[in-house]
């Protein structure tokens, strides 16, 4: 019996998933060029990632001209919190405090980093209070 196919993306796809959401739709070559700034990798290997991603739905391709051109179906925010939900149920047990003393001891965030995380749950405190 095969195995189910992962939906979440290897941290190789999240590589190119950055790319293409900065810059989408790109060809396969161009995609290529951009993975190769950072490490090398055969075109043959790229059109394979490529393909995978598109088959878990990560990535949609539609032609152009004699090849194709992919970008990423769902938004940067969408993937990230469909990740960090994942991370939260299998890793943590659905618990966001213990997630949060984890991320903080691993992170060692920055006095700046630590102010805009106040923000940002004075923020979601506010607007939990907003709507019920």
């Amino acid at each position: 019996m095969p195995r189910p196919k992962n939906v979440t993306p290897t941290p190789g796809e999240l590589e190119v998933m950055r790319i293409l959401w900065e810059k989408s739709p790109l060809s396969v070559r161009e995609v290529m060029e951009l993975l190769n700034r950072r490490r090398a990798r055969a075109y043959t290997s790229v059109m394979s990632l490529l393909n995978v991603m598109t088959d878990k739905g990560l990535l949609a391709r539609e032609p152009d001209g004699r090849a194709f051109v992919y970008g990423p179906r769902a938004g940067r925010k969408k993937t990230m919190r469909r990740l960090l939900g994942d991370l939260l149920g299998r890793a943590f047990d659905g618990s966001a405090s213990l997630m949060v003393a984890h991320l903080l001891e691993e992170a060692d965030p920055s006095s700046e980093e630590l102010a805009e995380i106040r923000r940002s749950i004075g923020e979601y405190e506010r607007a939990r209070e907003k709507h019920g």
